[in-house]
């Protein structure tokens, strides 16, 4: 049977804005800029940031008061609108369903697949719940077992183990360490170019 194309993409980086850079900037909080490019444990990435926002008083509202000033990424959403008019498409991303709502109506609400927040009554947020460890490789092995035939593409150390996963990874204009790290990925400069590369391998 012939293998139907299908597209796993990640968000922040690649799609928009990185939500906690853009906080840091406009809290000020410099810590908050430590990301996934930085940091490959993401559980310690995580318990850092919830830290910061504990010390700094920062709530849900502050984040999402950021958020709301954010759009996708120059030229994201016309990307988007090509690879759908040829593929089915997938955003698999370690961000949050409370942050991420705005974003996705700018980029037409494609299906993105992420994880949640634990959230108190005062608007703190408390912890998070991974939707599962390891998602974006799960999620790609089981589109491969229900006969697709997958292309992935991230820019960051957590994006690697779905790269891997992939029929065909590629890396969306990464930092230098991903790159010098993980070379076996192609690199991807913009949109024209990856959508170029998608169809190469994906027909």
């Amino acid at each position: 049977m012939k293998q139907s194309g299908l597209v796993c993409l990640d968000m922040e980086g690649v799609l928009t804005p990185e939500i906690w850079i853009n906080v840091a900037e406009v809290t000020g909080i410099e810590a908050l800029r430590r990301t996934t490019r930085d940091e490959p444990n993401y559980d310690t990435l995580m318990q850092y940031r919830l830290a910061v926002l504990d010390k700094h008083n920062l709530t849900i509202k502050d984040i999402q008061g950021v958020i709301s000033t954010l759009k996708p990424l120059p030229g994201a959403e016309t990307f988007l609108t090509e690879l759908r008019r040829r593929y089915p498409l997938v955003i698999l991303s370690d961000t949050f369903y409370p942050f991420a709502g705005p974003l996705m109506e700018g980029l037409g609400l494609p299906t993105l697949f992420c994880h949640d927040l634990d959230i108190d009554d005062s608007g703190k947020i408390t912890g998070y719940r991974l939707r599962l460890k390891d998602q974006k490789r799960l999620a790609v092995k089981a589109f491969k077992e229900l006969n697709f035939k997958v292309a992935a593409a991230g820019d960051s150390y957590n994006d690697t183990t779905m790269l891997k996963e992939a029929d065909h990874g590629f890396l969306f204009c990464p930092p230098q360490n991903v790159i010098d790290e993980f070379p076996q990925f192609p690199v991807n400069k913009d949109y024209g170019q990856l959508l170029e590369a998608i169809k190469s391998v994906l027909g």
